[in-house]
Order: C-alpha cells, then sequence, then structure tokens
C-alpha cells in the first residue's frame, strides 16, 4: 500500500502498531514520526508515538505527546488516560518522594545551588512585602496573557515545566541516563525563555494582532474555491456516483449523492451557475440508487424532488427524466395506473423514436397488468412503429411480443400466432436463446 502512495499517513500509523506489537519500537517510533512529518496535528499520530515511547520507558516524553494529543483532541478519551498512565509510571520509577531526603553537599551542581540561592531570595521577599503592591498584581495579571500570545502553543509546555519545578522531590531525582530531572527542566523553561524574547523583539503583540486578521482574511478567500476548480470536483464526483451504481455499489452511490448535495448547496449561484440543475440531477441519482437498494418511498420523494425542481426551473429534458423514474417507482410498487398517468404526461416531452418505442412498451404493458387488453394492444403497436422507424430490433421483439400478448386476452389467437412466429424470427436475429424459448413456451 505504502508504494502505491508513499507516506500515506494512515497506513504508516497501522503498521506502526504492527511493528510495536511485536516489540520492534524503533521501526513503531520511525513510522509514527514519518505520519506526522507532512501533518503535525495528527491525532493518531501523536498517540502511536506517544505509545511507543511509553512502550520504550520514556514516559517523560510520552506524557508530552500525550498532552500534544489532548490539547489538539479533547474530544478522545485514550489521551487522558496516556497522561494517567504515564505520570503514574513516572512516580512509580521515582518512588515515593517523601522516602527521598538529599542532603546538600558540595558535589550538587552549580543549577542546583543557583535553585537553592533563589528559593532563599524567594522567601526574603516575601517576609518583606514589596512597597508598591498594585504593580505587582499588575504584572501577575497581564504577564501571563502576553507571554501566551508570544510562546502560542508552547506556553503550555511551559507554564508544565513551571509546574514540575515546584516539586522538590522530583527536581532532585535523575533520569535512568544520569542526568538530573531538575537541569531538563530548567534548561527547557531557559530555552522558552529566550525564544520569548527573541519573538518578543522580532515580532512586538501589536504586529501579531495585525498579522492575525491579516491571515484570517487570507484563509477566508483561500477558502473560496475558483469556478473551474469546482466545475472539475462536480464532474469528477458525478462520474463516481453513476459508476458506483453501475457497478451494484447503490449504497455508496447513494450517500456519495447526499454528501456532494449538501455541499453545492453551500456554493453561491456565481461559484456553481448550472446550481438548480444539479440539485435535480443529484435528487435523480439519489432516487435511481434509493430504488436499486428497494427503498421505494425514498426513491419516490426524491424523484418528486427532482421532478419540483425541474420545473421550477423550466428544464424540459429534467422534467422529462424525473417523470419517467416516477413512472418507475410506481411499476415496480404494482400502482399501475398511478405509472400510466406519469408517463402518459411524459409522451409530449419525448424526441427520439427509440426513446418512444420503449415509452409506448412499458404503458402498454401496465395496461395489460391492469386486463386493459385492446389498450395495451394499441400501445404495442405505437411502440413497435417506433421501434421499426428507429431500427431497433430488440425493441421491436418487446413490442412484437406485448401485441401478441394482448391478442391473446382477447381471444384474437390466429393474429396471437402470426405476432409471436414474427417475434421468433426477432429473437433469432438479436439474438436471445431465452427469448426463443419463451415464445416457443
Amino acid at each position: 500500500a505504502l508504494k502505491l502512495r508513499a507516506g500515506d499517513k494512515h497506513c504508516l500509523i497501522t503498521r506502526s502498531r504492527c511493528f510495536l506489537k511485536l516489540g520492534d519500537t524503533e521501526k513503531s517510533l520511525k513510522d509514527a514520526e514519518a505520519s506526522l512529518q507532512v501533518d503535525k496535528t495528527f491525532s493518531e499520530g501523536l498517540y502511536q508515538k506517544a505509545e511507543t515511547l511509553y512502550t520504550m520507558g520514556d514516559f517523560e516524553f510520552a506524557l508530552v505527546f500525550y498532552h500534544r494529543g489532548r490539547r489538539l483532541r479533547p474530544d478522545l478519551h485514550k489521551f487522558q488516560l496516556g497522561i494517567n498512565k504515564a505520570e503514574e509510571a513516572i512516580v512509580n520509577c521515582i518512588g515515593n518522594p517523601s522516602s527521598v531526603k538529599l542532603e546538600s553537599k558540595e558535589e550538587l551542581c552549580f543549577v542546583s545551588r543557583q535553585a537553592e540561592l533563589r528559593s532563599k531570595k524567594d522567601n526574603q521577599k516575601q517576609q518583606n512585602k514589596p512597597k508598591d503592591q498594585k504593580d505587582q498584581k499588575h504584572t501577575k495579571k497581564q504577564s501571563p496573557k502576553i507571554e501566551q500570545q508570544l510562546l502560542g502553543q508552547l506556553y503550555a509546555d511551559k507554564a508544565y515545566l513551571e509546574k514540575l519545578l515546584k516539586d522538590e522531590d522530583l527536581m532532585q531525582s535523575s533520569t535512568r541516563q544520569g542526568i538530573k530531572v531538575m537541569d531538563l527542566v530548567l534548561g527547557g523553561i531557559s530555552y522558552l525563555n529566550h525564544r520569548r524574547d527573541f519573538w518578543q523583539q522580532q515580532k512586538p503583540i501589536y504586529a501579531r494582532v495585525y498579522e492575525r486578521k491579516v491571515l484570517r482574511q487570507g484563509r477566508m478567500q483561500d477558502k473560496k474555491q475558483k469556478p473551474s476548480e469546482i466545475r472539475r470536483f462536480i464532474a469528477k464526483n458525478m462520474e463516481d456516483i453513476e459508476l458506483l451504481l453501475a457497478r451494484g455499489s447503490a449504497e455508496e452511490s447513494c450517500r456519495k449523492a447526499e454528501h456532494l448535495l449538501k455541499k453545492i448547496q453551500l456554493w453561491s449561484e456565481n461559484e456553481v451557475p448550472n446550481k438548480n440543475e444539479l440539485t435535480g440531477d443529484l435528487h435523480s441519482c439519489i432516487g435511481n440508487a434509493q430504488l436499486a437498494m428497494g427503498e421505494m418511498e425514498a426513491a419516490l420523494r426524491s424523484h418528486k424532488m427532482d421532478l419540483d425542481c425541474a420545473r421550477q426551473n423550466a428544464l424540459t429534458d429534467a422534467v422529462s427524466r424525473a417523470l419517467d423514474n416516477i413512472g418507475h417507482v410506481y411499476a415496480r410498487t404494482g400502482k399501475f395506473q398511478q405509472a400510466i398517468n406519469t408517463w402518459e404526461e411524459k409522451i409530449p416531452l419525448v424526441r427520439s423514436s427509440l426513446e418512444k418505442a420503449w415509452l409506448f412498451h412499458e404503458i402498454g404493458r401496465c395496461y395489460l397488468e391492469l386486463d386493459k387488453a385492446e389498450v395495451a394492444q394499441d400501445y404495442g403497436q405505437k411502440s413497435l412503429q417506433s421501434a421499426e422507424e428507429e431500427g431497433d430490433v430488440e425493441w421491436q421483439l418487446h413490442a412484437t411480443v406485448l401485441v401478441a400478448q394482448a391478442q391473446v386476452k382477447l381471444k384474437d389467437y390466429r393474429s396471437a400466432i402470426l405476432n409471436f412466429e414474427r417475434a421468433l424470427e426477432k429473437a433469432k436475429l438479436v439474438p436471445s436463446e431465452a427469448a426463443q424459448n419463451g415464445i416457443i413456451a
């Protein structure tokens, strides 16, 4: 599958899961990271990377990606479960914080001593209250907001690191590689502070507000597709809808047509000039698919909506198509008189002789079902005449059989035999063995 579509993120994730179940964490991580190269907000990719890191024992990094996933998709409960198990695993690795007490010795790193000095200064500041309390309150309220604007998505990471810094027992612990957790946390905060200062210098807050406004306007313009792109999109989808129905995938065809109908309704007349015509076409496609699925009432509703749309917009061909389809639904449900009324309404709209041939045949067939043999015979002869004009042997065969069957009901057996013999000759020309056997019988 990846050879056919290189870099497909869904396929990469599935393979990553397989590698993980086999215990090959390196390949699993590689595939998970590859799925995020094109789309860094791909939630399944973030979850799979977090799961792989968790399996590798890198609980801290797994936690980071669980958090990122939850921010993007708070509706997915699995990210919260991942956060819970990663946090629990970290606590289990470190042990009970109350049982670990580290003394301040000369061997402690410079960063640790700096942290101790910083905490002493903080205590002194708390004892000696600042004179200008109003300014301090003002800074506390404004600073996080400004920082959040500057750091963007990284602000949540910085807040998380600062929260970790308050856990003194955790800060004194070390990773499996021997790196102190405090060094990692302070390094991360320092890096983010540098980035914040750099971004403040490069792009002040007022510039960011303006930029966001311009970007939003640009996105709105991008969302508006060009008419040529829309035409290509619609043509491709219409082709797919017809192909799916022809191949027997009526349910998929119906679903695709309903989806396209919703999209077309959102576009303006300028974007889709033939919007009304397309709406009718899609109702017709939906109706045909529903008929194939045996949903007769739904099919009738869809074709009637096509008819209403065609009449409102004076689309003669669409009116003819809708009447034809409505007649088929009535005939399939045994409502022959309603089928006849619908098809007879269509007669003035028919243009070609071939279309007249099958339309007259269908009306005649309905009259025969209603035991109105004389009218059925008349329509059968009309159908035969139109089929001869067109030179279509197959419809000549159908029309001749209809006439013969009507004559049997009228007890005109001599004429019926002659027409069945004519029909047999036409069946040999088609050729159709099943038709020949039926006529002989």
